[in-house]
């Protein structure tokens, strides 16, 4: 059971994570009123909106995608490890 959970946090945590990097290329390409965009924005969101809100404005970059993954990445972790100590 222990060997499931913890695959499936790290798929969960990757295809997550693959969503960002695809949400932030599609905007440099795509218009935001395009039905794959407002699809990604739906969903990534939820995520992104408390870090935006947080985070202090940097001009036009907006490096709340990176925060997002590094976090994506110590839940991640932190998450494997609880689900490992199950064994």
């Amino acid at each position: 059971m222990a060997l499931f959970l913890v695959s499936l946090v790290r798929v969960a945590a990757n295809v997550l994570s693959f969503l960002v990097i695809i949400n932030v290329i599609l905007s440099y390409v795509m218009s935001p009123y395009h039905p794959v965009r407002e699809t990604m924005d739906r969903i990534l969101e939820p995520f992104l909106g408390p870090i935006r809100r947080i985070m202090p404005k940097t001009g036009m970059f907006d490096f709340s995608p990176i925060v997002l993954i590094i976090l994506i990445q110590i839940v991640e972790t932190i998450l494997v490890i609880l689900f490992s100590s199950l064994r």
